[in-house]
């Protein structure tokens, strides 16, 4: 069991294919996300930086950073549903920025720091480069959601 998690997530673990499968036809798949790892507390996400995520100023918008976090969280949270919830719902987040990009590759790291049966809190690691496990590639962007469970 991950810690902070409760004992009651029997959800099943989605698929990468699956969870890419969600934002097909929405806003994630319309900027571009791609999840390429999923388990239970940890998804990691990328999307390939183009010139329309480009903000009016020339850099990097921030809400282009914003979603490949809190959709990373929010299909990590998928992941660790307590048996018998119908859903979540944000509650909160926060971002602190600390770097840009113009182009390239930008991943996200999700992982969950409290699951519990009524609130789960998931911080997010936005880098340059793809989502890899250990990656010391320089961070854009730390990332903080709360999300309330829906029964």
């Amino acid at each position: 069991m991950l810690v902070g998690m409760s004992d009651d997530v029997g959800s099943p673990v989605p698929t990468i294919e699956a969870l890419n499968q969600l934002g097909v036809g929405s806003f994630p798949g319309y900027v571009g996300l791609r999840v390429t790892h999923a388990e239970r507390g940890l998804v990691r996400a990328e999307l390939d930086v183009q010139p329309h995520h480009h903000a009016p100023n020339g850099f990097l918008h921030a809400a282009v950073v914003i979603t490949l976090a809190d959709t990373a969280c929010g299909y990590g949270v998928r992941t660790c549903l307590p048996d018998g919830a119908q859903g979540f719902t944000t509650i909160e987040l926060k971002s602190n920025f600390l770097g840009t990009t113009l182009d390239g590759v930008i991943g996200v790291d999700a992982t969950l720091v409290h699951g519990g049966k009524r609130t789960q809190v998931w911080d997010a690691t936005v880098r340059v480069g793809a989502a890899v496990a250990g990656s010391n590639d320089r961070v854009l962007a730390l990332f903080r959601c709360t999300q309330m469970v829906l029964w």
